[in-house]
């Protein structure tokens, strides 16, 4: 009599118990290499990193002897509680600055303390001082705090200049964006002779710096450097849809602020250069429009000024009422001037008590007059 035993498995059967059983083992190979398969696990070998290239070692040694030169500020003002009468402080915003000179100057932008009651300045080794507003220009976003640094005076910034510079120059900016501290960033100039409207909302900033290195709020006011660690500008603002870096920056060119700083320590505001003629930014628009022609008409000259002593000549109403343009400038030794912005902007480039030329249209034909530049008010 035959046994009944099991009838063996055949082939395909097999295969698909072997895939299964496969399968089952890929789904669960980490928990079973971890609970049966567990080996000694060491740290990977490292592999020796060698040298820092050359532009590394610069950009280090740059940022270290730089560092101590920029500083982090702090703003407050004074607000009064509407019920109770009481005033009291509150934080108004931040920024960076650097050290200008070993008398402990600081300079900043304007906007960084405009509207602040009180400033404190805080030093890349932590020591806190309150700071004394020397002066400031709005027109330039420019501004010089003053602290009392007695011992271990942090070293000014190296000067440089900015009408030579040349796009695609490696620049470096050191701040405190979003109050971290003392924040290195690289890039190019990557463009030069920017304008910005300033913010005495009559004229314009001139010859700004444009670049990619990464400035965002809390960077307004710091250093801008070349590849030697000069200044070339202040970090002034960012072209932002957002509010926050896309890639566009401006600084004021070193230049400008190598001519105002010193005014502002020595007198406390910016003399502007003036040719001794009153303009009007609206009437000028209208007119010209209205004339067919580029330029600034002159409606006064002052009595004394620079420009009698030229003999510009300013526009008249006749007895009839009918309006008669006197001189109109159409340039400054030879730069295009098309409003009282870019006059304004371009007398900039200038110191009182400089002779210009200005390019001037009368009665219809162009005339050059030599102006010597006097203060302006």
């Amino acid at each position: 009599m035959r046994t009944r035993g099991f009838a063996p498995f055949s082939a395909p059967v097999l295969l698909v118990v072997v895939a299964a059983l496969a399968l089952i083992a890929w789904q669960f190979w980490p928990w079973i290499e971890s609970t049966f398969l567990r080996t000694n696990a060491a740290p990977r070998v490292v592999t020796p990193r060698g040298d820092l290239a050359e532009d590394e070692k610069a950009t280090i040694e740059l940022f270290q002897r730089t560092k101590d030169s920029v500083v982090f500020i702090s703003t407050r003002e004074r607000v009064m509680d509407l019920w109770t009468r009481n005033i009291f402080t509150i934080p108004r915003g931040t920024g960076s600055g650097f050290i200008w000179d070993e008398r402990g100057h600081v300079v900043t932008n304007y906007h960084v303390i405009a509207g602040a009651s009180e400033a404190r300045v805080q030093l890349s080794d932590g020591r806190g001082y309150g700071a004394a507003l020397v002066g400031a220009s709005p027109a330039h976003d420019l501004a010089v705090l003053r602290i009392g640094v007695s011992v271990n005076r942090p070293p000014p910034v190296l000067i440089g200049t900015s009408h030579d510079l040349k796009v695609g120059q490696k620049v470096f900016a050191i701040g405190n964006p979003f109050g971290l501290d003392w924040t290195l960033t690289t890039g190019i100039v990557s463009a030069l002779d920017r304008s910005l409207p300033a913010g005495d909302g009559e004229s314009l900033i001139e010859h700004l710096i444009q670049t990619d290195a990464a400035i965002n709020p809390g960077n307004s006011g710091g250093p801008l450097l070349d590849s030697a660690g000069r200044l070339i500008g202040v970090n002034t603002a960012i072209y932002s849809p957002s509010g926050a870096y896309a890639g566009v920056g401006f600084a004021v060119p070193v230049d400008t602020v190598n001519r105002v700083v010193p005014q502002l320590i020595a007198h406390g505001k910016y003399v502007r250069p003036a040719l001794g003629i009153q303009v009007d930014e609206g009437l000028n628009r209208v007119m010209t429009e209205r004339l067919g022609v580029e330029g600034v008409l002159v409606l006064r000259v002052t009595p004394g000024s620079s420009a009698e002593a030229a003999g510009l000549r300013a526009a008249r109403v006749q007895p009839d009422g009918r309006f008669v343009p006197g001189d109109i400038i159409t340039g400054i030794n030879d730069q295009p001037v098309d409003s009282v912005a870019k006059l304004l902007s371009r007398l900039e480039d200038f110191r009182v008590g400089d002779t210009v030329k200005l390019n001037l249209l009368r009665d219809g034909h162009p005339v050059d007059v030599q102006v010597t530049l006097q203060a302006g008010s």
